[in-house]
């Protein structure tokens, strides 16, 4: 079975005084997904913009990655519970 899907992702850093924050955004046209990521500089370091990038973006991406193992573990439960024969109970006393 051939399977092809394209998801969009879109990330956003906004800088200010030493704290960078990242979101990504990824759509996969039955839903969306976003992560967030900080990171800030340290007083006695020198502020170095594409490092805040980096670490901001990475803990962004890594959050979204978290959010799409637990949807998909979620899936799995659900489909392993679909497949499960319901079993009625007996009639009687409880054991």
């Amino acid at each position: 079975m051939s399977h092809t899907v394209e998801w969009k992702v879109h990330l956003y850093l906004y800088e200010d005084e030493g704290t960078t924050k990242a979101r990504v955004v990824l759509d996969t046209k039955d839903t969306s997904f976003t992560g967030r990521g900080v990171a800030r500089c340290a007083p006695e370091d020198r502020d170095v913009p594409e490092i805040g990038d980096e670490l901001a973006a990475g803990r962004a991406m890594h959050d979204l990655g978290e959010q799409l193992l637990i949807a998909a573990e979620r899936d799995i439960e659900g489909e392993v519970a679909a497949r499960r024969p319901r079993i009625r109970p007996a009639p009687g006393w409880a054991l």
